[in-house]
C-alpha cells in the first residue's frame, strides 16, 4: 500500500463525499483560523451556526482585535473552552499590532501566536497557502492507526512523533490541502469511532486493521482522564427590579464569564440550609421563591452538580454592595457558562 495510492484513494473519495462547508475552498487565514478553533471543541453539524455568527460579528483580524473581551466571549457563549475564545482575541491584536493586520504566511510564525499549535497551523499554511505541512488531529489519529494497525497508544510522546512522521509521508506534496482535508473528513464521516461501514471503504482490502480484526480496538489510548466532582450552590437574588452577578477571574474554568453569586461546597445545599451563609447573613425578611432539582454538567475533567436557588430580599448589606447589580432583562447581555445558560432558559 503505497503513499501514493492512499493519498490519490483519499482524495478521490473526498471529492465524491465531502460536504460543502463555508471554510472550505477559501484562501482565506483567518477564517480558516476561526473554523479550526471552534472545531476543536465542538462536531461541524453543532459549529456552523457558531462559526456564521463569529464570523459575521467579526469579519477579519481588525475587527477582532478591536472588539471588547466580553463581547468575544458572548459570541463564543456555548462552546466551552473559553481560553481559546482569549487566546483568539489575543492573538487578533498581536497580529493587528505586529503583523499591520495581515494574518502571517509562513508556519514559524503562526506556531508562535498563542493559542496555535502544531496541529492548527499545519492547517491554516496547508489550506490558505497550499504549503506542505501534514495535520494530525483525532481523525487522522485514528485513520491511520486502523489503516496500518498501530498499537502505539495515541495519547502518549512516541505516538506525536510516530504518527506526525507517517502522516508527512503520506501527505501528497503538491496538492497538500486538499489531502489534508480529505484525511479529516475521511475520519469524520467514513471511518468513523464506532461501528464503521467498512464494506464500502476503497481500503478494506488494504487495511491491514481490518485485515487482524482490529477496527473496533483502535486507536488506543493508555490513561484514562481523572474526573473532578465540584458542587456549585448558584444564588439568583433579586432585590427589587435587580438582580445580582460576579465575574470570574480566577484561574478556573470559564475564567472571565459572568455568574450568579456562588458558594462552591462539598455537596450541594438543601433550601434550609442557604440562610447561614455569610452573604446573606444581616438581611431581613429574606424569601426562598424557588429551588431547582440539581443541574448535572459534564466538563472533560470535572462533573458539576449544582442547584439554583431564587432568593428575594429586603435589604442590602456588604456583600451584595460588592456584586454587579443590573436588571432582571439584562442578564443576556453578559457572557456566562452553559450550565448558567441553561438555567436562565428554565425562567425565561
Amino acid at each position: 500500500m503505497s503513499e501514493k495510492y492512499i493519498s490519490k484513494s483519499l482524495i478521490k473519495w473526498y471529492e465524491a463525499n465531502k460536504r460543502e462547508l463555508p471554510w472550505r475552498d477559501i484562501s482565506d487565514p483567518y477564517r480558516i483560523w476561526i473554523s479550526e478553533i471552534i472545531l476543536q471543541q465542538t462536531r461541524v453539524n453543532q459549529g456552523l451556526s457558531y462559526y456564521l455568527r463569529f464570523i459575521e460579528r467579526f469579519p477579519n483580524v481588525k475587527a477582532l482585535a478591536i472588539a471588547n473581551e466580553d463581547e468575544v466571549l458572548k459570541y463564543w457563549q456555548g462552546l466551552g473552552y473559553y481560553s481559546r475564545a482569549r487566546n483568539l482575541h489575543k492573538t487578533a491584536q498581536i497580529i493587528a499590532e505586529k503583523h499591520k493586520g495581515k494574518f502571517p504566511n509562513s508556519y514559524t510564525d503562526i506556531v508562535l501566536l498563542k493559542g496555535i499549535g502544531a496541529y492548527t497551523a499545519a492547517a491554516v499554511c496547508s489550506f490558505a497557502y497550499n504549503q506542505a505541512y501534514a495535520v494530525v488531529d483525532g481523525n487522522v489519529y485514528r485513520v491511520l492507526s486502523r489503516l496500518f494497525a498501530i498499537e502505539t497508544p495515541i495519547d502518549s510522546n512516541k505516538a506525536k512523533k510516530e504518527f506526525s512522521e507517517l502522516a508527512t509521508n503520506l501527505l501528497d506534496k503538491s496538492k497538500p490541502g486538499i489531502h489534508n482535508q480529505a484525511i479529516m473528513e475521511f475520519g469524520a464521516l467514513q471511518c468513523v469511532p464506532v461501528q464503521p461501514d467498512c464494506n464500502a471503504c476503497p481500503f478494506q482490502k488494504t487495511c491491514k486493521a481490518y485485515k487482524l480484526d482490529l477496527v473496533d480496538k483502535l486507536p488506543i489510548k493508555a490513561s484514562k482522564t481523572k474526573v473532578r466532582e465540584r458542587f456549585f450552590n448558584y444564588f439568583l437574588i433579586q432585590y427589587q427590579s435587580k438582580i445580582y452577578i460576579q465575574k470570574r477571574t480566577e484561574k478556573d474554568i470559564w475564567q472571565n464569564l459572568y455568574e450568579l453569586p456562588l458558594i462552591e461546597s462539598n455537596k450541594l445545599f438543601e433550601p434550609e440550609e442557604i440562610g447561614t451563609n455569610d452573604f446573606l447573613t444581616n438581611i431581613e425578611n429574606i424569601e426562598i421563591s424557588s429551588t431547582t432539582s440539581t443541574f448535572k454538567h459534564i466538563l472533560s475533567h470535572q462533573r458539576i452538580f449544582a442547584r439554583f436557588f431564587s432568593v428575594t430580599v429586603s435589604d442590602k448589606n456588604n456583600y451584595l454592595n460588592q456584586l454587579i447589580e443590573i436588571n432582571c432583562n439584562e442578564i443576556d447581555n453578559y457572557a456566562v457558562s452553559r450550565l448558567t445558560s441553561l438555567f436562565l432558559e428554565t425562567i425565561n
